[in-house]
């Protein structure tokens, strides 16, 4: 568990990217307003992406540069998601990053073999997060 401020972010990227240098999963758990936006924010930009990143809850998807895919499933919830043919999307190179992804994802990525990590973030006070990963 690390314990950042926003300044520090990229200390977390750097560990998860050195986790999967080849792209991957990241499935962005955490409550209203903890900060899973904000992080695909951060990564966004240590990939060096000039995009506006913005929470993708009303679109589903949203994509940056060639290799960086942003969804949000707070709204679909993951039986929604299969159901409308994203899990395709997920065998693109690069890296996804799915807010509010629950078990049945992580079940899925674990038996379908993909690359990915569970990073849980948990608002300390209005500066910082803990953040939690892990791949189990």
């Amino acid at each position: 568990m690390m314990q950042l401020s926003l300044d520090q972010l990229p200390q977390l990227c750097e560990h998860i990217r050195g986790q999967m240098p080849d792209g991957g999963v990241m499935v962005l758990q955490g409550d209203l307003a903890s900060g899973k936006t904000t992080f695909t924010q951060a990564f966004s930009r240590f990939l060096g992406l000039e995009d506006a990143v913005t929470s993708p809850t009303f679109s589903l998807q949203q994509r940056y540069g060639e290799h960086l895919y942003h969804y949000d499933l707070y709204n679909y919830g993951f039986e929604k998601f299969v159901s409308m043919g994203m899990l395709e999307e997920l065998e693109k190179p690069g890296y996804h990053l799915i807010e509010w992804g629950d078990e049945s994802l992580i079940t899925f990525l674990k038996k379908a073999g993909f690359a990915y990590v569970v990073v849980k973030i948990t608002k300390c006070d209005n500066e910082t997060r803990l953040y939690e990963v892990n791949n189990d």
